[in-house]
């Protein structure tokens, strides 16, 4: 089956539910009807499932033909820090993909994922990575070209609420981080812009496939902010002469972080499966089928290989603006913060 073919059937069916409440429903879906010796638990973010959907049958295949043994994956979606609450909560994940550090780190504070998980995987544990991206209608009407279009009075947008989103911290961020270039630090400045921004969302979905409900199936808004991947998947699936895609000049980079959960791995007997799991999201192939699926690689052929598809984008790091994701979550998104007195009216 194709990318096309997973993320049509999958995107459609996500959409569907969504509309009818189930955004922040994570789901567990097993790949196999069998029952199989032993099954992996793969908690992920809202958006991975049609990802997921086309690397688990191809990781099963692998592992049959390396250990002679056949296992089962289940997913588990939503926002990744829902995600890591219903860990701490008693989920029983044996593994982590999430779309932002600080989800992944909490485990870390609680004991459940290794202190030093950034360093137990390549590129900061991170196989993959975005950016974050604009998606418009049809011939981009209102001109949005980069952030400082975002604020024009007669634009709305749609992104999800970084409160309960990754996707919509990301988004936040990469707007301050714009401002900040753009004012060389001026705080004042920065600040009524992001006024201006927030002001300007139509609507706050608590998650990223629910934001693309609000814009496809609603119709709501001039323009949907989100991963990099998400806008040229959704792009593919409602029609390429319906939307348009843009890549800002300067924008944020987006890792997507992956982490054994060990003290429940080893209590589910899957260490070593889960170990093997997110090495192979490393492997040339697998980062092939990543790029296919519109998300940035590391393995250099990969790259080489898909080097049309990615705009060149001037891409700047949480820790260049905001010191760490740390110091950026507690500056911006804790109860009271800046988010918080932004919104105020």
């Amino acid at each position: 089956m194709t990318r096309s073919t997973f993320f049509r059937t999958g995107l459609r069916r996500s959409l569907i539910a969504t509309a009818v409440g189930a955004t922040m429903a994570a789901t567990a879906v097993s790949n196999t009807a069998m029952a199989q010796e032993r099954e992996l638990l793969n908690s992920s973010y809202d958006i991975a499932r049609e990802l997921f959907s086309a690397i688990n049958p191809e990781f099963q295949a692998w592992w049959q033909e390396e250990h002679g043994e056949e296992i089962a994956i289940s997913q588990s979606h939503g926002g990744s820090s829902a995600q890591a609450r219903a860990i701490m909560q008693g989920m029983r994940a044996d593994v982590v993909t999430f779309n932002q550090v600080t989800d992944v780190q909490v485990l870390a504070d609680a004991g459940l994922v290794a202190e030093d998980w950034q360093d137990a995987f390549d590129n900061n544990a991170s196989p993959y990575y975005s950016t974050t991206a604009f998606l418009v209608r049809k011939d981009n009407p209102k001109g949005i070209e980069s952030w400082d279009d975002l604020v024009k009075e007669d634009v709305q947008m749609v992104f999800p609420n970084p409160k309960t989103s990754g996707n919509g911290r990301y988004t936040y961020l990469a707007a301050w981080g714009f401002a900040d270039n753009q004012f060389d630090g001026d705080e004042e400045k920065i600040q009524d812009f992001m006024r201006t921004f927030l002001r300007n969302v139509a609507v706050f979905d608590t998650g990223g496939r629910g934001a693309t409900t609000s814009f496809i199936e609603r119709g709501i808004g001039d323009v949907l902010i989100s991963f990099e991947s998400e806008v040229n998947n959704i792009r593919s699936e409602y029609g390429s002469d319906d939307y348009e895609v843009i890549v800002p000049p300067v924008s944020i980079l987006a890792e997507f972080p992956v982490a054994v959960v060990g003290e429940n791995a080893e209590r589910n007997g899957n260490s070593d499966l889960a170990q093997s799991y997110l090495e192979y999201l490393y492997r040339e192939d697998t980062q092939r089928l990543l790029a296919g699926f519109n998300y940035r690689v590391h393995d250099e052929t990969v790259v080489a290989e898909f080097a049309d598809q990615f705009p060149d984008t001037e891409l700047f790091e949480v820790e260049d603006v905001f010191g760490s994701w740390e110091e950026a979550m507690e500056n911006h998104f804790e109860g009271g913060a800046l988010l918080d007195q932004l919104q105020r009216r």
